[in-house]
């Protein structure tokens, strides 16, 4: 499904007006109001140029009506300009944080697995680079639809005042419009390239902060993330940037001597064909007024091939991941969805999972798997490296779903829509896991709980609580596992999963988490699932699974355990 979706999106590729319309929907009123703003000042500036030609050829010079009509026009040109750039700029940054806000949400809401197939790196250049792209294109939207109510102004005054000559500056306007039509077609080519090198600078800017410590130790890769990777990254975006800005100028230089060509036209043709000279007047005014706002939109141009760039990178991040899971974010929903217990056990019946399959590289498959595991159970989970223990462990927490087979809860299967309410059930602490900063509450119960659990777990003269958030996470491995440990105990859920927990702890506090803090979490009714390399202290389990190659191999029992060691 994932790659039938990518590739609609690819061959799709949605332009910038197909999303500025489904974003601009929810704001048609405050819109329309900008545009109608736009176009009253852009007429009132065409009728205010109107006005200066007709006092420049007025008989004794402009009349007290005129001036008034000046002044007048003054104001309303201002009155439109204003509230059209005030509206637009508002409508923009309702754009872009609506923009923000529905991608975080189809990320919030998609399968783990989903996310977990798109590249981090990818993931975090288009949330801030196409998103920041989009915004600075928004910013600028006030001026450049300004300008473009001002041209259609100037237009229409140029058709009133000769439509034989306004043939002429429509012919040299189209001919203008179709070197840029050309050229940003040539540009937009090159801008899809320096996206591309930006994905690999942004993985670069990644290598050489996350691996400082490994390219210190390497000159080799050093040189070669350096000198080839990054470097190469960016003089690629240099080389495309420069190749399409200099498609932009030649396009702007052309553009340039067409209007002076016209204006250039007019001057003969008032003595050549007896052109009234204050229709040429009127002409040459609004040529070289309306040149301002051409060019601010010619100039718009490479900033709009960049945009729609964005909004495709945007729209193919949107395409993987069109699934959403229910109720994670719908409160009015949610609310029905009260957490659910484990009364008996927690079952895996005849279960499987395949990854999504990667090049030539055959996927790795979990199962079938039948596992049952009791209430107050300590099971243990071991084996080899990749042998499928933690995928084993999202299919129990229910994030991920089988390919085939069920999850049950007291026999029951749990239904895709009660999945939420079933992983809240659960507290982890991943061997990949994430460390929040701050307290999911911060009443002062809970502050005390966890300086408590600081405290036991000999932190807390590293980390202290202020306003709920904690001093620092600028621990060192094991301290930040600790800590992760005290968000998992603040939860107080009935069943909780440790993933390698003991693995970056001292000695002394490797035996206390399998010797004391274990058994007195299964004193307290807990379900414990525990991924561990430790043999030494299996015999802290009730049961061990050992699995290989994606399959339970083996499994024995705390009796068995101890008469083994």
């Amino acid at each position: 499904m994932t790659s039938t979706s990518t590739t609609h999106a690819a061959d799709s590729k949605p332009g910038l007006s197909h999303e500025l319309i489904r974003l601009l929907r929810p704001f048609w009123r405050v819109t329309l109001f900008a545009t109608l703003m736009g176009g009253m000042g852009g007429l009132s500036t065409a009728w205010l140029l109107a006005t200066i030609n007709d006092g420049l050829h007025a008989p004794g010079g402009a009349s007290g009506r005129t001036i008034a009509l000046f002044v007048v026009l003054c104001l309303v040109t201002l009155a439109g300009r204003a509230a059209a750039g005030v509206g637009n700029s508002m409508i923009g940054q309702q754009i872009i944080a609506a923009l923000r806000k529905d991608i975080s949400a189809r990320i919030v809401c998609a399968p783990i697995a989903a996310i977990e197939r798109y590249k981090v790196h990818r993931l975090i250049a288009t949330l801030n680079g196409d998103v920041d792209t989009v915004s600075a294109f928004t910013f600028n939207f006030s001026g450049f639809a300004i300008a473009f109510a001002i041209v259609i102004g100037c237009v229409v005054y140029m058709l009133v005042l000769s439509p034989l000559l306004f043939v002429l500056a429509a012919a040299a306007i189209a001919l203008g419009l179709l070197f840029n039509r050309n050229a940003s077609r040539r540009w937009t080519r090159h801008y899809e390239g320096v996206r591309g090198a930006q994905d690999e600078l942004q993985k670069q800017y990644r290598a050489i902060t996350e691996g400082a410590k490994e390219l210190r130790l390497n000159r080799e890769r050093r040189e070669r993330v350096y000198g080839a990777q990054l470097s190469g990254a960016a003089d690629t975006i240099a080389d495309l940037k420069t190749r399409a800005m200099r498609i932009f100028w030649a396009t702007d230089a052309a553009s340039s001597t067409l209007f002076f060509a016209v204006i250039g036209v007019l001057l003969v043709a008032q003595y050549r064909l007896g052109v009234d000279p204050r229709v040429i007047s009127g002409f040459v005014i609004v040529l070289l007024y309306v040149r301002g706002p051409v060019d601010q939109l010619a100039s718009a141009l490479p900033a709009l091939g960049q945009a729609q760039v964005s909004f495709r990178r945007i729209a193919e991040l949107s395409s993987q991941f069109t699934s959403r899971e229910p109720y994670l974010l719908d409160d009015r929903e949610g609310q029905a969805q009260e957490p659910l217990t484990v009364r008996e056990d927690i079952t895996l019946r005849a279960a499987s999972y395949t990854y999504a399959s990667n090049g030539d590289v055959v996927p790795f498959s979990l199962g079938p798997v039948d596992l049952t595991i009791q209430r107050g159970e300590t099971l243990f989970i071991v084996g080899e490296n990749g042998c499928g223990k933690t995928t084993l462990i999202k299919l129990l927490l229910g994030l991920y779903s089988p390919g085939s087979g069920q999850l049950l809860l007291d026999g029951v299967p749990v239904p895709a829509e009660q999945i939420d309410a079933y992983r809240q059930m659960f507290s982890a602490v991943f061997s990949d896991y994430y460390l929040f900063d701050d307290l999911v509450a911060r009443d002062p119960e809970m502050i005390a709980r966890a300086q408590k659990w600081l405290e036991h777990l000999e932190i807390a003269h590293k980390v202290k609580i202020s306003d709920g958030v904690f001093s620092t996470i600028d621990l060192s491995a094991g301290q930040r596992k600790r800590l992760a440990l005290v968000h998992a105990m603040l939860e107080e859920r009935p069943v909780m999963m440790f993933d390698e927990w003991a693995a970056d702890q001292d000695p002394t506090f490797r035996r206390v988490f399998y010797n004391e803090f274990l058994p007195e979490l299964k004193r307290q009714g807990k379900t414990l699932i525990v991924i561990s390399h430790d043999d030494r202290f299996f015999d802290t389990a009730d049961r061990v699974i050992r699995l290989s190659g994606g399959k339970i191999v083996e499994a024995t029992t705390r009796i068995e355990v101890a008469r083994e060691g």
